[in-house]
């Protein structure tokens, strides 16, 4: 992979539409990217095209501004029409396919549970990362398959990507995960579930603060 991806670490921020509904995104959005955010996915699984498009060009400004990586998920045309990374699901479509429409450069992540196997099929199709969870009760996906620090370690071993790990992560169980291997750190809930953009901010800053070297 390209210096770009190779280098991929840190607080990995996700959005949600419900979390973010009200003139929320786009000022909590920049809080989380001034507190440290590296990575910004966009995460909206509604049918409202233009809507969509509006919103993840404004992100994809705020990302450049701040020098992260705007990442859409489960939208390779989107991804294509701004020039931003891509994260597929399971039953997202082909990582094949994507990385062939987006080209070498362009990171793209894949959702692999708690499934090596899955890692490994995913890498060999061209992933710039691979994301393991849910770690913890999560509020986004609770039925989701649970991952535990043993699988990371195994990663960490098997694969030379980047790892990303995800579910229910907060300031307190973030630490043990990066430990055992993740370079990434996936948050919604236990980063955009605040009252102020103030907040979002403090609480990417303390994200941001356990990967820097002690």
């Amino acid at each position: 992979m390209t210096g770009t991806t190779t280098a991929l670490r840190g607080l990995y921020a996700i959005t949600d539409s419900q979390l973010l509904a009200d003139g929320r995104l786009l000022p909590y959005v920049e809080a989380a990217l001034k507190g440290g955010a590296r990575l910004l996915q966009y995460r909206d699984k509604s049918a409202e095209q233009a809507r969509r498009l509006r919103e993840a060009e404004a992100l994809r400004e705020l990302c450049a501004r701040h020098g992260a990586q705007l990442i859409i998920n489960d939208d390779a045309e989107l991804a294509a029409r701004l020039g931003v990374g891509l994260h597929l699901g399971q039953e997202d479509g082909s990582l094949a396919a994507a990385r062939a429409l987006l080209g070498p450069r362009t990171i793209i992540g894949a959702t692999c549970h708690a499934q090596l196997p899955l890692a490994e099929q995913a890498v060999a199709e061209g992933a710039s990362y691979v994301a393991f969870g849910r770690f913890f009760n999560s509020s986004t996906k609770p039925g989701a398959p649970a991952a535990d620090v043993a699988l990371l370690h195994a990663a960490r071993k098997r694969f030379g990507v980047p790892i990303a790990a995800i579910g229910g992560i907060t300031l307190q169980t973030a630490p043990q995960l990066i430990a055992a291997g993740a370079n990434l750190i996936a948050v919604i809930h236990a980063l955009f579930a605040a009252d102020s953009a103030a907040e979002v901010q403090r609480r990417a800053e303390a994200f941001s603060q356990l990967f820097s070297p002690s």
